[in-house]
């Protein structure tokens, strides 16, 4: 029973160092910034058009972040198979994130049907919780407690925003500004998280025979 209790003790610290990297931190600050970028582009290319120009810097982040783990990050840390109980969680995961993000886009498209209906404190307020809901969702199934940070951060964007809108304080409902920022900051913190862990777990010196 003490085995087993260590074990999964290791297996749960390896878990949680798979996210704690700061690579993923990169990658959600990425995504975020889309949200800061794309309101400026909208006007030109259209609603859909301007996120899907990202698609190429997506692609050039992701592989960035791939090659960093598998050859900067793996060889410091080792990489861990998870067993059944693990599994079975990121499963759950996937599929509680497939509900949110449905919801998500109906009541994306509910608030397009009603535009000029619905006032945007509101439709704000939904969109954070909605963001709030899904960070935290993922920060206890992934034991990445930082996103509980980033939940809360993104909870007030949208509100915000909105409130900066409409004084006059900001542009584009206040996206550029509220995302803009959080997305510096989780970049920030993904950046130093990395560069701790490049530091304090130097690449293992291989025993040679002269």
């Amino acid at each position: 029973m003490i085995d087993e209790i260590g074990l999964k003790q290791v297996e749960k610290k390896a878990f949680i160092s798979m996210f704690d990297d700061g690579l993923w931190d990169v990658l959600i600050g990425c995504f975020l910034s889309i949200f800061a970028i794309a309101p400026f582009l909208s006007s030109r290319l259209g609603d859909f058009w301007s996120s899907a120009v990202f698609l190429p810097f997506w692609g050039l982040v992701y592989l960035a972040v791939w090659s960093l783990r598998k050859h900067v990050v793996a060889p410091r840390i080792g990489v861990a198979k998870f067993g059944r109980e693990r599994r079975m969680r990121l499963a759950r995961f996937t599929v509680v994130m497939l509900v949110i993000n449905i919801l998500a886009l109906v009541l994306g498209f509910i608030a397009a049907a009603n535009v000029g209906k619905v006032p945007g404190q509101a439709t704000s307020i939904v969109f954070g919780l909605i963001l709030l809901a899904g960070f935290s969702i993922a920060a206890f199934f992934l034991d990445f407690r930082r996103l509980y940070l980033y939940g809360l951060m993104l909870g007030f964007a949208p509100p915000v925003g909105e409130w900066l809108f409409n004084r006059g304080l900001a542009s584009h409902h206040g996206f550029p500004v509220t995302f803009g920022v959080i997305a510096g900051i989780t970049i920030v913190v993904g950046l130093a998280t990395f560069a701790q862990l490049v530091r304090e777990n130097p690449l293992p010196v291989e025993n040679t025979r002269s």
